[in-house]
């Protein structure tokens, strides 16, 4: 079987997409096959912000038709409920989707403060691709939230035993996403046991420091909380963090090749 290449996007929306117009931008001129998002907002309300419809939005402008979303929580934001949550788009058809939910189920968040982000409800995407005569396998998160990314708490142990035995056994593994915690986190260890790292620890951030108050914060600018790790039998052909004003985080851009 030939090998085959695709390109993958990873990215934070920022509340379904704060500042839209750079981020559609953005993606329409890398191009990716694969669009791994988290932070997508669906609202069943008319007449809101196009953020609030990030799917519809994001695929009205991009040749990306096939999608899955997996919302995690209602999210209460700017007066209007919307479902908050992950998705990923892709070039490829998709042969199958399901949610894993961590140890807080689908639930609804009322408040935008530190406590309540804490408790947010947070999940696992599995989409599996279907690329040429190859089978990808998607793993697309956004991580149990705590202000510390060093912090291996037992819901983040929890969080990353449950992504090693998701992806253990498969073929063609892309796990990436909002980790919300470092890659020196020891809760990560099951998942370094058997993904291989695409950034390594050669980031300083993965955080739009332009959209964070460093005076109050100043541990932003030293946060690398996006992460992408892929199975062996993936060469990593190119891999960039692009530090552009499209989100509060920043993307992560790889070119990857199946065996």
């Amino acid at each position: 079987m030939a090998m085959m290449r695709c390109k993958i996007i990873c990215i934070n929306m920022w509340q379904g997409g704060l500042l839209f117009d750079g981020l559609l931008a953005f993606i329409a001129q890398e191009n990716p096959d694969i669009l791994m998002l988290q932070e997508v907002l669906k609202s069943d309300e008319t007449g809101l912000d196009r953020r609030f419809y990030s799917l519809a939005t994001l695929q009205e402008h991009l040749p990306l038709p096939h999608a899955a979303f997996a919302p995690a929580l209602i999210d209460n934001d700017d007066g209007h409920r919307a479902l908050s949550g992950n998705a990923v788009l892709s070039r490829f058809p998709i042969s199958a989707s399901r949610t894993i939910h961590y140890s807080q189920p689908f639930g609804e968040r009322t408040e935008q403060t530190p406590e309540s982000f804490a408790d947010t409800p947070r999940n696992l995407q599995h989409v599996v691709v279907q690329a040429d005569g190859q089978e990808i396998n998607i793993f697309n998160t956004q991580g149990v939230w705590d202000l510390d990314g060093e912090n291996p708490s037992t819901q983040r142990k929890a969080m990353c035993a449950t992504i090693a035995r998701e992806t253990a056994g498969k073929q063609h593994v892309v796990f990436a996403g909002d980790t919300n915690l470092n890659p020196t986190n020891p809760a990560l260890a099951p998942v370094d046991a058997q993904l291989k790292s695409v950034f390594k620890h050669e980031l300083t951030t993965s955080f739009n420091v332009r959209r964070k108050d460093l005076k109050k914060f100043p541990g932003y600018a030293t946060a690398v909380v996006d992460l992408m790790y892929v199975s062996d039998d993936i060469r990593v052909i190119s891999h960039s963090c692009p530090d552009v004003d499209i989100s509060d985080h920043l993307p992560l851009v790889a070119v990857l090749e199946m065996h």
